[in-house]
């Protein structure tokens, strides 16, 4: 009965370090993403996972109006959201600190 647990030890331990290093870190992300999704209001600037950037103009259920032109507002769902854009700009200059606006971490 020992050898038989001693031989388990392995592929317990395997399977922690998997749930450790890959599947807990990516249920964080998904979970940052929903509240992302969830908690966005007008104004905010936000990055599609299509890659298009735009400006929230509109709410309504599960779709967001983003404007991506001046003028120019698409509808997509709020699961296409990817992520919010920060601004790293100084109030008081309006320049950037690195040089270019980056994606919110997750």
């Amino acid at each position: 009965m020992g050898e038989t647990l001693v031989s388990l030890l392995p592929i317990v331990a395997i399977g922690l370090i998997f749930w450790l290093l890959i599947i807990r870190p990516t249920q964080r992300r998904q979970k940052a993403l929903a509240q992302v999704q969830r908690d966005l209001s007008i104004g905010d600037e936000v990055l599609t996972q299509a890659g298009m950037v735009g400006t929230v103009r509109h709410l309504v259920d599960d779709k967001v109006g983003l404007e991506v032109a001046p003028g120019v507002v698409v509808t997509v769902v709020r699961p296409a959201v990817a992520g919010l854009l920060r601004d790293d700009s100084d109030p008081a200059t309006g320049e950037s600190e690195s040089g270019d606006q980056g994606v919110k971490e997750l």
